[in-house]
């Protein structure tokens, strides 16, 4: 079941007003990124501000949310002596069957299988999980089985969309829609349902010539459910990869229909576990109904007939979903946006929870994931942060500065000189107004990293953005960001002091000189444009205080908590041996093992670092050394890469491996391995942009896949990147746009004529009920055309390699471990690695 975004207070809602002292506490499963933890701290604020009791268990991967479902969720159930509740999932779920990875699917025939246990799914990865959107209610499952009247269930969730009138308590699943389910899945919905309902029609296979196609159709939206038990992790717990068996990978069933297509669409992501299933479909079964007794009236449809239409209609529906599946990742709304939502709907909205979604919204381009799922952005944009999704993102940016603007009006008594020069000429602010001033601020910030807290000249040659338009690795490019810094008239004297200190004037008047100099060196993007009556300050960024003890911008706050996630705050030592030593007790602790558990466990840990560091201005200021060290080694290794040309050029992407170096042990986390990989790929984009011109044409640069070696595991952190084309790339869209309106006018010429000609066909067929198989296959192929062009421009650019790593671990015999939630990251063992790289060089992993 899914809630409308217009609804989307109801729950909660109901939720407050059912709360009492007795009920059991709302268990919170949250992913460990940014975007997460800040949603989780609103939602956490709104549970307090109503009193009630909460738990959150943070969430490493599937393995970690198989374990979560079977230790915690599971043991709420009714059957097993609990007294249901809600299960909040922040980050985590929305592209797996959550019924069966949290062991809601089973029970005794006529029993609700959620056992009263209600599952919210707040997620911003795509695609989702159609099971989740579309089914997952209990109740009807329950009434279906025993032939109880749905009528009135039916009234309350319709085609999976929950109505006004809907009672919550009742269990399963409900997925938050941001506005995707609503406005872009309708034909996925439909052809969903359409399936669903196929199951209850009995006597498909009736024909022997065709009993074959129509087991499939039975087998694809029943095959779920007959597979619904899970199995555990004995082998990978014990950190085993010995056969193909033992390896946390998806497990994929095909079967072919009469047109040779894939009968059920492919689910390439894992659910937790060593099975994969196919689509989720968890479809209740029903009565069938039963067999017409009376005889067939004349020009009434032949059965032969009605199975064609059935079965090509089946095919239609399957075709459409298995087209939604391989669209590749994306990303929607921040989940942090989302939550906003809620409070503001509730009437809840303050400056503490805004600067937390603030924050979720500007840490998803420090991970590269846009629209397009993760890949680097090619195209300039208006300048300052790139943001996380074209227009809807600019958009969901803009409402956040109006709420700025509202919840942060000017003081009146606020006169000073220089709040009035920084409002007007766009200084960026250091300091806080007053001692008290807790304000959040608008500023035009550059495209620099920690500028408040580095010198200029760090800043600068950190700065992803800097890098690879000025070639930073080189000796050439470090001489082109001193002559840039020159034609500004900052010295190096200057400029290599922390900026706090800087000279006034030269602070004062640096963004004006930026603006100057920055296009001459290709930085278009580097600053926002000054505010004016038409643009109003698009592109600025956001600034909050903490009195006199701190001045922070959203993003430097994003950049010091992805660090405590993936270093520590600690322990720079730690990360650089397998060892870390735990202050408590005064002893070692091995951090490693075979399946990844403990390493997991530690990352765990982290996350309640950086949990107290949002709401603590102290401990993260303490966290800056940890970020500041972290793209250090992001630069030495990067540049690294370059220099010795470890970059190979595949056919279908650009290859690194990082396995050797001082910084080695740093990148076995997937998100520290996912930023070097965007500093590497921007520098490899910005160098065939300026070669071939390879993206100025194309509107996307070359995907790139960037290995990672834990030594210690003996194994492989992979990820894929996109190339771009991504992010705000207009152009491009815009080309796109234009044949894509061509091929439109064309779609309608043919449309009348092919309603024609099946109207003259279904015509035919009824008078003397015989099928025309050729009219037939010729309007499945023209719909096919239409659903390619269709699927084509929705999954322009898009991230496909969460599908081409699936392809590879089926073919090959490559010892694969899927266990992260980003689709374009998996564990390869370390002696398979060269294999698995070859067989995914030949694999599309852009859209």
């Amino acid at each position: 079941m899914y809630l409308p975004r217009s609804l989307i207070s109801h729950l909660y809602q109901h939720l407050v007003r059912a709360h009492h002292s007795s009920s059991p506490p709302i268990l919170i499963l949250t992913a460990l990124e940014p975007d997460a933890l800040c949603a989780c701290r609103i939602l956490t604020a709104l549970l307090k501000r109503d009193f009630i009791a909460h738990k959150i268990q943070p969430i490493a991967g599937y393995a970690d949310l198989q374990r979560a479902g079977e230790n915690m969720v599971q043991p709420m159930r009714l059957q097993q002596g609990g007294s249901g509740g809600v299960v909040v999932c922040l980050g985590v779920g929305g592209l797996v069957d959550m019924s069966s990875t949290l062991g809601l699917d089973t029970a005794v025939p006529g029993e609700d299988p959620s056992g009263g246990v209600e599952v919210w799914l707040i997620d911003a990865r795509r695609p989702w999980n159609l099971g989740n959107v579309v089914g997952g209610d209990p109740v009807e499952m329950v009434l279906k089985e025993t032939g109880g009247d749905i009528r009135s269930r039916l009234a309350d969730v319709k085609n999976g969309q929950i109505q006004p009138t809907y009672k919550p308590g009742q269990g399963g699943i409900i997925v938050y829609d941001d506005g995707d389910i609503e406005d872009d899945l309708a034909a996925e919905r439909e052809a969903y349902c359409g399936l669903r309902d196929m199951h209850d029609i009995e006597g498909l296979g009736s024909d022997s010539d065709e009993s074959g196609d129509e087991s499939d159709i039975s087998e694809t939206i029943g095959d779920d459910r007959t597979s619904k038990k899970r199995k555990s992790w004995p082998d990978l717990e014990h950190g085993e990869y010995d056969s193909e068996d033992e390896i946390s990978r998806p497990h994929q069933r095909r079967r072919s229909n009469s047109s040779g297509s894939i009968a059920s669409p492919r689910h390439h992501l894992p659910n937790g576990s060593r099975n994969q299933r196919e689509l989720s479909t968890d479809l209740p079964p029903s009565s069938p109904p039963s067999q017409p007794s009376s005889p067939r009236v004349e020009n009434q449809p032949s059965m032969r007939t009605l199975r064609r239409k059935l079965r090509r209609l089946s095919r239609k529906h399957d075709a459409v979903l298995r087209k939604y599946y391989a669209l590749g990742t994306s990303y929607s709304e921040p989940i942090s946006s989302l939550l906003y939502s809620l409070a503001e709907d509730l009437g809840r909205e303050d400056n503490d929870l805004l600067w937390h979604a603030i924050v979720g919204v500007s840490s998803l381009e420090l991970y590269g994931r846009s629209m397009t799922g993760v890949g680097i952005s090619t195209a300039l944009d208006s300048g300052g942060s790139a943001g996380w999704g074209g227009e809807r993102g600019e958009r969901i940016r803009q409402v956040l500065r109006d709420e700025v603007r509202r919840l942060n009006p000017p003081d009146p008594n606020d006169t000073s000189r220089e709040n009035a020069r920084g409002e007007t000429s766009g200084v960026i602010p250091t300091t806080a107004r007053s001692p008290t001033d807790h304000s959040i601020r608008l500023s035009p910030e550059p495209r620099f990293l920690l500028i408040r807290h580095w010198s200029l000249y760090d800043s600068m040659l950190h700065s992803p953005y800097l890098s690879s338009r000025l070639h930073i690795w080189s000796d050439v490019g470090r001489k082109r960001l001193h002559k840039f810094l020159a034609k500004m008239g900052v010295s190096l004297a200057q400029c290599k002091q922390s900026y706090t200190h800087m000279d006034m004037d030269l602070k004062r008047g640096l963004r004006q000189r930026l603006l100057t100099y920055a296009p001459m060196y290709g930085l278009d993007g580097l600053v926002p444009p000054a505010a004016s009556a038409g643009r109003g300050r698009e592109g600025w960024g956001f600034v909050r205080s903490w009195g006199w003890k701190a001045c922070l911008s959203a993003v430097d706050v994003g950049v010091i908590v992805g660090a405590l996630l993936e270093v520590g705050k600690a322990g720079i030592p730690s990360i650089e041996t397998k060892n870390a030593w735990d202050r408590s007790s005064g002893e070692q602790k091995e951090l490693v093992d075979n399946d990844g558990r403990i390493e997991g466990e530690e990352w765990v840990r982290r996350f309640w670092d950086a949990y107290d560091a949002l709401e603590n201005i102290e401990a993260l200021k303490q966290a800056l050394p940890a970020a500041q060290y972290l793209h250090r080694a992001i630069l030495r290794t990067g540049t690294s890469i370059i220099e010795k040309r470890q970059i190979r050029h595949l056919r279908a992407f650009r290859m690194a491996v990082v396995k050797e170096g001082p910084d080695v042990a740093l990148f076995t986390h997937p998100g520290a391995l996912t930023k070097l990989a965007l500093w590497v790929g921007e520098a490899i984009a910005e160098q065939e942009r300026e070669q071939r011109g390879k993206i100025g044409k194309s509107g996307r640069g070359t995907p790139l896949v960037m290995a990672g070696l834990n030594e210690a595991r003996g194994v492989y952190v992979v990820v894929g990147t996109g190339g771009g084309g991504g992010v705000i790339d207009y152009q491009a869209m815009a080309n796109r746009k234009v044949r894509m309106a061509e091929k439109a006018k064309a779609k309608d010429a043919k449309q009348a004529e092919k309603e024609r000609k099946r109207k003259e066909r279904e015509d035919r067929e009824d008078d003397d009920g015989e099928d025309d198989e050729e009219s037939e296959e010729e309007e499945e192929e023209d719909e096919s055309d239409d659903d390619d062009d269709d699927a084509e421009e929705r999954g322009f650019a898009r991230n496909k390699f969460g599908l081409a790593f699936q392809d590879v671990v089926d073919e090959t015999n490559a010892r694969v471990r899927v266990d992260s939630f980003e689709t374009c990251v998996v564990e390869v063992k370390k002696e398979d690695l060269s294999g698995f790289l070859e067989a995914l060089s030949t694999k599309a992993v852009l859209g």
